[in-house]
């Protein structure tokens, strides 16, 4: 497994980090097996585990805190905050308020006394940057965290929390967390010439867009028994999206690409990944043992320029087929009122 520099923090993480989404209610409730898949993983020259508060309402921060044990510092633990955790309206965002308590029950359900990355999940429009950088310094400087980042910010964004952060004497965001895929290269465009300007590390999610790109989706029609698209059905879990058919049409394509390749369509997806610059690690996260061993496969492979230019064929550069996978929609284009006089 590569070892990479995380952005200039000075940080060596492995080019594949452990997602754990899938690990509690939403996923895979098998401790044993979520065990096993992280015993694999770091067998495997992982050394760093993602997670965030909100997967399976808190499920997901539990059991990594309970397969990790001793093993703790020997990863680069990251989770996340900002996402709805009750139906109390403070519950949630971005406020010194909530920041503070989120990260004390974070802690407390991952079995440790420090996050090495703290990530705000999504943009919140509603707070002032300058409140939510202050706390996360607060945390940075208390222990409590070592690095903070953001996930699914828009460019412009990532900027202004450089400026607030260099105003406000904040400890500044050091990485971003973006969507990224064969299918999702809009922040070719724009999140990754920002993040190298920055110096900030940049660790991708959803390589296989959701499980578009693991080759089990071949129509509109049902989806396969198990699968993600038929536990979960909905948002990009599904075949019925505005840009499914796009999707679908290109599918062919690049399976014809991987097979001559000599790897499989789920390979040659997350290999896609690692092979841009900016990307420092990318999320692999698998729900059983044997997803685990179709991704791991990919750590070594290493895409020819060949291969890429015929990626690049199918899905232009900074393309992204389907506008629901950015995951991250502006106010002013949700909000009739704001973009209208």
């Amino acid at each position: 497994m590569e070892l990479r520099q995380f952005g200039r923090t000075g940080v060596r993480v492995s080019s594949f980090c452990l997602g754990t989404m899938m690990f509690g209610r939403i996923g895979n409730t098998d401790v044993d097996e979520c065990r096993a898949i992280v015993d694999r993983s770091l067998e495997a020259g992982v050394n760093f585990i993602d997670t965030a508060d909100v997967y399976s309402g808190g499920e997901s921060e539990e059991i990594i805190g309970r397969v990790l044990g001793s093993r703790r510092d020997d990863v680069v633990l990251a989770t996340k905050f900002y996402n709805p955790m009750s139906r109390d309206p403070n519950h949630r965002g971005s406020s010194r308020r909530w920041i503070v308590r989120a990260c004390e029950d974070s802690l407390r359900r991952l079995g440790t006394d420090y996050i090495d990355l703290y990530q705000v999940h999504r943009l919140d429009e509603n707070t002032d940057l300058d409140e939510t950088l202050s706390a996360l310094s607060d945390l940075v400087r208390s222990g409590k965290v070592r690095m903070v980042g953001t996930s699914t910010w828009p460019a412009e964004w990532l900027v202004e929390a450089q400026w607030a952060a260099a105003a406000g004497g904040h400890v500044r965001p050091r990485a971003e967390q973006p969507p990224y895929s064969v299918f999702v290269r809009g922040p070719e465009r724009d999140v990754f010439p920002t993040a190298v300007r920055h110096g900030l590390g940049v660790l991708v999610w959803s390589p296989l867009n959701g499980g578009w790109l693991t080759g089990k989706y071949t129509s509109a029609e049902q989806a396969p028994e198990g699968s993600r698209f038929a536990r979960l059905r909905a948002g990009a879990w599904s075949t019925a999206t505005a840009g499914a058919p796009a999707k679908l049409a290109a599918l062919p394509a690049l399976e014809k690409i991987a097979t001559e390749a000599g790897l499989t369509l789920i390979e040659l997806s997350i290999a896609f990944t690692l092979a841009h610059p900016a990307v420092s690690s990318t999320i692999i996260g698998p729900r059983t043992l044997a997803q685990l061993d179709s991704q791991l496969s990919a750590a070594d492979v290493q895409l020819s320029t060949d291969v890429l230019d015929a990626i690049d064929a199918v899905v232009a550069p900074g393309e992204t087929l389907d506008r629901g996978d950015y995951a991250f929609e502006p106010r002013a284009l949700r909000r009739l009122d704001q973009r209208r006089r």
